[in-house]
């Protein structure tokens, strides 16, 4: 029953009104002992028993604001310093500031003055945790919405993952055209074979989460570097129920409860972020690329070339050029048509891409003219190179109805530092006059600029 707003003015009236009813009753009581009625019933001694009863409440109401009093201010000031660190945390995110020694209050009692003691530490390490994870997520949504570019973004979401889950090693796999390829990996071997394994392309077809766990007693082989996993965990990234990729995470020890529940939450941020980088690369790609030979386009094309002539200068190794021209493409275009000549174009940048090498780069130059950037191609691979393109292109033939058309080409060729220039667009000039001279010697063949 409350009778103030403050309850120890409450505790105070009922301790001292108990008190004065022990020294109404007291004189009473006494008789019963044998005391004599004409002394218990005197004034003196009523008014006797009414003074001890009030101070005994008097001391009990002080004893209870003592000990109870100082552990509720204890509370007390604990709950204003977490408020004051919650405030602080909210703004900056950081939970260094709310350490055990610093917010978190003694358990010294085994009542009900204790469990409020636990029941205050269990708060403050929700509110913690809470804390953790709102700024973890913040970070890795600043972090993703930096990123635009597919492998810088999957590079920084893996570190991030791995940071805030505690896993040892992992990998992200992206899918493109039907296939899962590795974009980011740590501590991991022969990556290569985890789109095929099956645990992965389950989390792909449901879009669900598969925990694998590995018993002391299995031999892992060849799949991860440097420490034995306890777990491993696989993430499908998805955005509107499409799945764009994986997320793969292994540690040592089995993942906490609270790193679960960060990995689902980092996962639902990280498929919007993949989505748009996937997207962007395909801007990318259709910006950089001719639509109707899906070479790249020149403006593209001369910005890579830029780029392989600085590190050919830069580390001393060769770069060849091979500049391209179909013989008597308007007369095909003239004759059979310009759909016809589109379709000889498709066909020839075709025959290039399957010839020439990987990291070769393929340039549709302007009409019917291509250029092709070798990096590390001395006169020599130029010659191979550009003779097997010369041979095939004149084995291909467009087929028109019951019309066949066959086309040659003409070739020049450059390389660096055989030819001594100091810009690109110098070595590309002598390889155009190494056209033109093919050109003007009558067409079909290979001339290497000297």
């Amino acid at each position: 029953m409350r009778i103030t707003r403050k309850v120890f003015h409450d505790l105070a009236i009922w301790m001292i009104a108990f008190g004065l009813l022990i020294g109404i009753v007291f004189p009473f009581f006494v008789i019963l002992l044998g005391v004599s009625a004409q002394v218990a019933l005197t004034l003196g001694f009523f008014l006797s028993c009414l003074g001890a009863g009030a101070l005994a409440g008097i001391i009990n109401f002080v004893l209870s604001r003592v000990v109870v009093g100082s552990r509720m201010r204890v509370l007390a000031r604990a709950m204003t310093h977490i408020e004051e660190n919650m405030l602080s945390m909210t703004a900056t995110g950081d939970m260094a500031q709310c350490t055990a020694e610093d917010c978190l209050i003694e358990v010294d009692s085994d009542d009900e003055i204790g469990e409020s003691a636990v029941a205050f530490n269990r708060l403050v390490g929700s509110l913690s945790y809470s804390m953790e994870t709102q700024a973890a997520v913040r970070s890795f949504s600043e972090m993703l919405t930096s990123k635009l570019e597919l492998e810088g973004l999957t590079q920084q979401a893996l570190s991030q993952f791995m940071k805030h889950t505690g896993a040892s090693g992992g990998a992200i796999l992206c899918e493109a055209g039907g296939e899962l390829t590795v974009s980011a990996a740590h501590g991991l071997l022969e990556t290569d074979s985890l789109a095929s394994n099956d645990h992965v392309r389950l989390a792909i077809r449901t879009g669900e989460s598969q925990t694998v766990l590995i018993p002391d007693d299995v031999q892992v082989d060849g799949v991860l570097a440097q420490f034995r996993p306890a777990e491993i965990f696989i993430l499908p990234a998805t955005y509107k129920s499409i799945p764009l990729g994986v997320v793969i995470l292994a540690a040592v020890e089995p993942f906490s409860t609270e790193a679960r529940a960060r990995m689902e939450l980092f996962r639902h941020t990280f498929g919007l972020a993949l989505n748009n980088a996937i997207a962007h690369d395909r801007l990318q790609r259709l910006a950089a690329l001719d639509p109707l030979t899906g070479a790249y386009n020149r403006r593209f094309g001369l910005g890579r070339l830029h780029e392989e002539f600085d590190r050919a200068v830069r580390m001393n190794s060769p770069l060849g050029v091979l500049m391209m021209d179909i013989d008597h493409f308007k007369v095909v275009n003239d004759t059979y048509g310009h759909l016809v000549g589109d379709r000889l174009l498709v066909a020839i940048s075709g025959i290039a891409k399957s010839i020439l090498r990987e990291g070769d780069i393929l340039i549709r130059y302007g009409g019917e003219e291509f250029l092709a950037v070798l990096p590390a191609a001395s006169s020599e691979d130029l010659r191979l190179v550009g003779e097997r393109l010369r041979r095939a292109v004149e084995d291909a033939s467009v087929t028109d109805g019951a019309q066949t058309i066959r086309a040659t080409m003409s070739l020049g060729a450059a390389s660096y530092p055989n030819q001594s220039v100091e810009k690109e667009n110098e070595l590309v000039q002598l390889a155009d006059a190494a056209l033109y001279a093919a050109k003007e010697s009558g067409r079909n063949r290979l001339i290497l600029s000297r």
